[in-house]
């Protein structure tokens, strides 16, 4: 069976990230597995810059994609300020159609603060769904990136597992999920508007705590830290039980029979904190409604996820959810 989503990590190394180009003195951070963006000196300041497609989403897709590829440069510490825009558009797309995606498009940019400056829109034969890439950059005196956990850093992740999951799979899988109510769907196609984590990130690293940050999209919040892990060539304890998961959230995987801690969760910030700083950090996050909790620490040891009592071994990261489901009949 073949698996969608993302390469896996051998795959990713043989193929991709040793097929990179030249060399220049000007990159600081590369292309590297678990690392959201790239980083290039320009004379006394930095370019922070990301690219991201979205193409598992239907509904909503110009919101999702300006959010997702902007949190990735947010995990910098730094508030994206550009963006570059490439539509693909499916043939049964119409102008109707077009002009929902780009009015999405422009009401993210203009919520985040950020200026559409370039991109490429082009009608794809041979597709059925529409796929957007966005390019987010921006430029920063300083940053963090996810490869900078430390062994002893706890581990924090503001909101709950499995937020854009949770809202693609109460859009797409309605008939499925009708038992659970109209208000419990409701509210959780309304997390879409729960995705960003530009703000969150930008108070956690003015903090000064903050070593290292990640944005958890596919594989969910086991497959970010399990990600920051690699990136930063250290191990983890992940607590399952201390991981929050919303009452939608838990219904909604409870019938559809997957794991809310594997789906994709676009809005959720893990954050790998000095422990002599933590509560500072849940303090500043808390001051502006964010929720936040304690999840886990980083380590010298072995990937570990602890749920039920029991220590299971993780050894990659996790295929989505939200891609298995798709492989099943419901």
């Amino acid at each position: 069976m073949k698996v969608y989503g993302k390469l896996d990590e051998a795959t990713l190394r043989k193929y991709v990230l040793s097929n990179v180009g030249v060399g220049d003195k000007d990159v600081v951070q590369s292309a590297a597995v678990g690392v959201d963006f790239a980083v290039i000196r320009c004379s006394d300041r930095y370019l922070i810059v990301s690219t991201d497609p979205i193409t598992g989403v239907r509904r909503n897709i110009g919101w999702y994609a300006v959010n997702v590829s902007a949190n990735d440069v947010a995990t910098s510490g730094n508030r994206p300020r550009f963006l570059v825009n490439v539509m693909m558009l499916s043939e049964s797309e119409d102008t109707a159609s077009l002009s929902l995606i780009t009015d999405e498009i422009n009401r993210a940019c203009l919520k985040l603060g950020i200026s559409v400056v370039g991109g490429h829109s082009e009608t794809t034969k041979g597709i059925d769904q529409t796929i957007l890439v966005i390019t987010s950059f921006t430029f920063a005196e300083r940053y963090v990136t996810s490869s900078n956990a430390r062994s002893g850093d706890v581990i924090l992740m503001t909101k709950t597992a499995g937020l854009e999951g949770t809202s693609i799979l109460a859009s797409d899988y309605r008939r499925q999920l009708a038992h659970l109510g109209a208000v419990t769907l409701e509210n959780a196609r309304s997390m879409i508007e729960e995705i960003s984590v530009v703000d969150a990130a930008e108070v956690a690293f003015g903090t000064g705590w903050v070593h290292a940050m990640h944005d958890p999209t596919e594989g969910g919040v086991l497959g970010g830290v399990y990600e920051m892990s690699v990136a930063s060539k250290v191990g983890f304890i992940l607590d399952a039980e201390k991981i929050p998961v919303a009452q939608e959230t838990k219904l909604i995987c409870r019938t559809l029979r997957i794991d809310p801690l594997k789906l994709i969760s676009s809005g959720v910030l893990l954050m790998s904190v000095d422990s002599k700083g933590k509560d500072y950090v849940k303090e500043a996050l808390r001051d502006k409604g964010i929720q936040v909790a304690e999840v886990g620490s980083f380590s010298d040891g072995d990937r570990i996820l602890v749920r039920d009592g029991r220590k299971v071994s993780v050894d990659k990261s996790p295929v989505d959810e939200l891609w298995r489901i798709k492989k099943r009949k419901l």
